[in-house]
């Protein structure tokens, strides 16, 4: 899964041409969530508070 960003143990994926809604998907660890773009949400999986918040700040800058 090509990697877009890392910052803070976390490591952000994309693929180009997956699956509807668009989204990213968000590591940290043993957590794995899938990001909605538009809306930021999480659409799948779980996230530690502190990590959900760096990702949704992260997403809104990109």
């Amino acid at each position: 899964m090509p990697t877009i960003s890392t910052f803070f143990g976390i490591t952000i994926h994309m693929f180009y041409s997956d699956h509807n809604p668009p989204h990213f998907h968000a590591v940290y660890g043993d957590f794995e969530a899938l990001v909605g773009i538009s809306p930021i949400q999480i659409l799948e999986g779980n996230l530690p508070n502190r990590v959900k918040s760096l990702v949704f700040e992260w997403a809104a800058l990109h």
